[in-house]
């Protein structure tokens, strides 16, 4: 089975919303037309992972292939979730909460869980050389995986073909 899983990182601010949503509803639209299987591992800190899950659903529904799971993978075991269960799970595929940052201090949660999540393909949008999203697409680039930096697109690409 062809089977791809992508994870994605972005700062928690983002600008240029319209530009970089348009370049992940041609890329995800691309990997769910192109692969038997996609796992989407998503986070929900910020603009970025909230514009990226916005898309997922958006893209999936349409396409209905039936071939994806949208997992949103927290670092620990959050209020909101737990008072919104049923919620959360109407919206994504499936929630993970990851053992590995489970029980590490709050301040260095979301970094252990990002590295937990670099897949094979990682999709970010990271605009400057310092945080947390550009620490993890660091990573990923050192464990040799794929990086697409959405931010790279949008600086070098003003417009999209």
């Amino acid at each position: 089975m062809n089977t791809c899983t992508v994870s994605f990182f972005g700062h928690r601010v983002i600008y240029q919303s319209e530009d970089i949503e348009k370049r992940l509803e041609i890329l995800i639209e691309s990997l769910v037309k192109s692969n038997e299987y996609v796992e989407f591992l998503v986070g929900r800190d910020g603009d970025f992972d909230i514009l990226v899950s916005s898309v997922i659903c958006r893209i999936t529904k349409r396409l209905s292939y039936g071939n994806t799971a949208h997992v949103l993978v927290l670092p620990y075991m959050k209020a909101e979730y737990i008072n919104n269960k049923e919620d959360f799970l109407k919206y994504y595929d499936e929630v993970e909460i990851c053992e590995r940052s489970y029980y590490s201090h709050y301040k260095s949660a979301i970094q252990i869980r990002n590295r937990y999540m670099v897949a094979d393909l990682v999709v970010c949008y990271v605009g400057r050389q310092k945080g947390g999203a550009y620490s993890t697409m660091a990573y990923a680039v050192r464990r040799g995986k794929t990086v697409i930096n959405i931010a790279d697109e949008l600086f070098t690409n003003k417009s999209i073909k």
